[in-house]
């Protein structure tokens, strides 16, 4: 039911950008409070399934979730960041919509599976690849800007 969730309101929050868009509705502040609420919503779902694979599984598997969280966290970070220096920082595998879609088949497989091992990968591909795009990012401002 959580993938799910997370499918159903993310599609609503891209036809609330859209609609917005459309009608002329837009405005530099919805597109600010947009990205906090998808940075909240987003780390509010990791960190509950940190707490559910910590409950179900214990510390090891449930420190993927950890991993995730923070390399998303990253991921939108160093892209506010280099932006706020002049530089275009869209690169990466790990996007937002990317940790939705595996978010979201993590959570739909565990019930299906009778298993939270789905979960667990969905967590550390996230975990992996969001933490490669943030450093893949870092490494894109520098040659950018340079390192002074």
């Amino acid at each position: 039911m959580g993938g799910t969730l997370i499918l159903a309101f993310s599609a609503l929050d891209m036809v609330d950008g859209y609609m917005a868009r459309t009608h002329h509705l837009e405005s530099r502040f919805g597109a600010f409070l947009d990205s906090v609420t998808d940075r909240y919503s987003e780390l509010a779902t990791l960190f509950a399934i940190h707490a559910y694979l910590f409950s179900t599984n214990g510390l090891w598997t449930s420190l993927w979730a950890a991993g995730a969280l923070m390399g998303s966290l990253m991921v939108s970070y160093t892209r506010a960041r280099a932006e706020g220096l002049g530089v275009e920082c869209k690169i990466g595998l790990m996007q937002r919509p990317e940790r939705v879609v595996v978010t979201s088949l993590g959570c739909i497989l565990v019930p299906l599976c009778y298993s939270t091992l789905p979960l667990v990968i969905a967590m550390a591909i996230i975990a992996i690849l969001s933490n490669l795009t943030a450093v893949a990012r870092i490494l894109h401002v520098s040659k950018n800007i340079g390192n002074y």
